[in-house]
């Protein structure tokens, strides 16, 4: 009995965003690929839009331009929900605040936190670093008074305050009422694993 192969898939893979974004991140124009890869300007932007499939030939010429492992072009994106429901609780020493963090487990590059504030909340009295080259408040409802060593500033409905990380602050919440905040530190400072 011979072996049944399975059928192909009748889509094809869409390679030509991932194409024009190594290009495009490299600040390359496609009359600069063009010319360096000795193929037509046009072939290449009918490549980009997916209106044509290249030969593997030239997929791995056009790699070589763009240092781009031809493998990368296959490869699928590392694409990740995390729901409200299942965000893990973390405690950031902040009183009256239930914070959660968003971006995955093992995040590396940023963390995403979400923070529901009571009024009166805040991050305590004394100031307080953040083990990150940049931070970002993005505040979705109500205000938030950021207080530095120097200066406070009012962080109202969005608006969003970007700061180092490493920058001596604290916060608390404005008025009487709720407040919901978007944090961002990048990078990561903690994985979140513990």
């Amino acid at each position: 009995m011979r072996p049944i192969h399975p059928d192909a898939d009748d889509s094809s893979i869409a390679i030509g965003a991932r194409l024009r974004s190594a290009r495009t991140a490299q600040g390359m124009s496609l009359s600069q690929v063009a010319a360096t890869s000795g193929l037509s300007k046009g072939f290449l932007s009918r490549l980009e839009r997916d209106e044509t499939s290249p030969s593997v030939a030239t997929l791995v010429q056009l790699c070589q331009v763009l240092s781009l492992p031809v493998g990368a072009l296959f490869e699928e994106p590392d694409v990740q929900l995390v729901q409200w429901a299942d965000a893990p609780r973390i405690n950031l020493g902040g009183v009256g605040a239930d914070e959660r963090m968003l971006s995955p487990r093992g995040q590396e590059q940023l963390q995403v936190l979400r923070s529901e504030l009571e009024p009166g909340a805040h991050g305590g009295s004394e100031l307080y670093t953040i083990s990150c080259e940049v931070e970002v408040l993005h505040v979705v409802a109500g205000a938030v008074e950021v207080r530095f060593a120097d200066r406070t500033v009012l962080v109202g409905a969005g608006d969003a305050l970007t700061m180092p990380g490493r920058e001596p602050h604290t916060w608390r919440v404005a008025g009487d009422e709720r407040a919901v905040a978007i944090w961002v530190l990048a990078p990561a400072p903690w994985s979140g694993s513990a």
